[in-house]
């Protein structure tokens, strides 16, 4: 009686322990797959452009902070009406001083944001 008693707490705890690692190593794996690479965001007026050095420095909203958002070839130009789905595509040379804009993109070492979508905003200050 002892013997079959053993038998099976041992059975029990042999069938149990051995899915757990299988589990464990399942949750530890999704993260990694499921994680994505959010991208940095940087909203403001535009205070300077240089399109000698290809950026925009944008100053935040209600604040004096300002960062350097850097372009090239392929960053996208759009512009967008407060609440429009409608988005339309512009170039470089149609953001001006002043202007608000919506960059994102992603930060280098350099502190610099290089901005992979500039979005100009199309709605009075």
């Amino acid at each position: 009686m002892l013997k079959k008693l053993l038998t099976a707490l041992f059975s029990t705890v042999l069938v149990f322990s051995l899915p757990t690692p299988l589990l464990a190593q399942e949750t530890q794996a999704k993260p990694e797959k499921e994680q994505v690479k959010k991208k940095d965001r940087w909203e403001g007026y535009v205070t300077r452009v240089s399109k000698d050095k290809s950026t925009l420095t944008v100053r935040k909203s209600g604040s004096t902070v300002t960062r350097t958002v850097s372009w090239d070839i392929f960053t996208q130009w759009t512009s967008q009406e407060h609440g429009s789905k409608k988005v339309n595509d512009i170039d470089a040379s149609q953001v001006k001083e002043e202007d608000r804009v919506i960059c994102l993109g992603t930060y280098g070492k350099d502190g610099v944001l290089h901005a992979t979508l500039i979005s100009k905003r199309l709605t009075p200050r």
